[in-house]
């Protein structure tokens, strides 16, 4: 069993079950709403002057699905600190660039060599090396150009967004991923590539939620720690799935991380050490989410038991 899901009473999981159905039910109206924005943003008509195989290759990676959870996470923030869908798109949109950018990037064969993501051919597969690297960096700087054109809150936005994929977070977590001889032994060690690597940007995600709202510090600084918290949840799954699953289920290749010989949470702690790293950081999530005042029956909490009952 890869779900990682705590012993309970059956009030306790039918009431978990209640709200993870309507969280499903609002993640599916949020996938929807960000794949008709992505889509329109790269379109050929809005974007005429782009090379055609550069718009095609960003199409490809940016509209071929995948779970959406990053701007689900920006907007869900955002509305329920008091603003709106339309206030969440812009820092959605570029969460998911971001992120897209990074997937492109990371199954270079310098560095990942994957040939399956989402469940088709990797953009170096399918278009050369040259045209994915060109892919990943159109991918980046049209997430700020996106940002630019938020008004007052632009460059409060790009600011997040930035520190949060640079250097001091997903691209230096990617160093310390490739470079195990840069980074503390064991299970420290790997926390801090999660960190830097999955819960910056996840921590980001929020962040730009509850800055598009117009929250105050301390209700972004609730948000991004409930961001961080659900993205190291979501790492230590995903160490759980790369030995669990299969790649019909998951839509990209499993065991590359043993194939690799990268350290994992699995890896350091066997698969029950895993799983316990997931529940303690959806605890830290649930407690984040009660200074916002979300507690069970919240979509915040239902993303959590569904960060934890993933199967992809």
């Amino acid at each position: 069993m890869s779900g990682v899901a705590a012993d309970e009473d059956s009030s306790t999981r039918a009431e978990r079950t209640l709200a993870s159905q309507a969280g499903d039910a609002w993640i599916e109206a949020a996938q929807a709403w960000i794949e008709q924005g992505l889509a329109e943003l790269v379109c050929a008509e809005r974007r005429p002057e782009w090379p055609g195989l550069l718009r095609e290759a960003m199409e490809y990676v940016l509209l071929a699905g995948g779970k959406r959870l990053r701007p689900a996470l920006v907007r869900m923030v955002c509305e329920e600190l008091g603003g709106t869908s339309e206030l969440a798109l812009p820092g959605a949109l570029a969460i998911e660039l971001v992120h897209t950018y990074s997937l492109v990037h990371d199954d270079l064969p310098c560095m990942d060599d994957d040939d399956l993501r989402r469940g088709r051919p990797t953009c170096h597969v399918a278009y050369g090396e040259d045209v994915a690297v060109l892919t990943g960096d159109a991918l980046l700087t049209l997430a700020f150009e996106v940002l630019g054109g938020c008004g007052a809150r632009a460059g409060e936005l790009a600011l997040v967004l930035a520190r949060a994929a640079g250097s001091g977070g997903m691209v230096g977590g990617q160093v310390l991923d490739l470079r195990s001889d840069l980074r503390a032994p064991g299970h420290e060690g790997i926390r801090e590539v999660h960190r830097l690597k999955t819960a910056a940007l996840m921590g980001a995600a929020s962040e730009l939620g509850a800055t598009a709202a117009g929250a105050d510090a301390d209700a972004r600084a609730a948000a991004a720690d409930f961001g961080r918290a659900l993205g190291l949840c979501f790492q230590a799954v995903d160490d759980l799935l790369d030995v669990t699953g299969d790649a019909a289920t998951l839509g990209k290749t499993p065991g590359k991380d043993a194939a690799l010989e990268r350290d994992t949470l699995v890896a350091e702690l066997g698969l029950d050490g895993a799983r316990a790293e997931a529940q303690l950081q959806a605890e830290r999530a649930r407690a984040a989410a009660a200074r916002l005042g979300w507690v069970q029956g919240h979509r915040a909490v239902a993303l959590i038991d569904r960060m934890l009952e993933r199967r992809t």
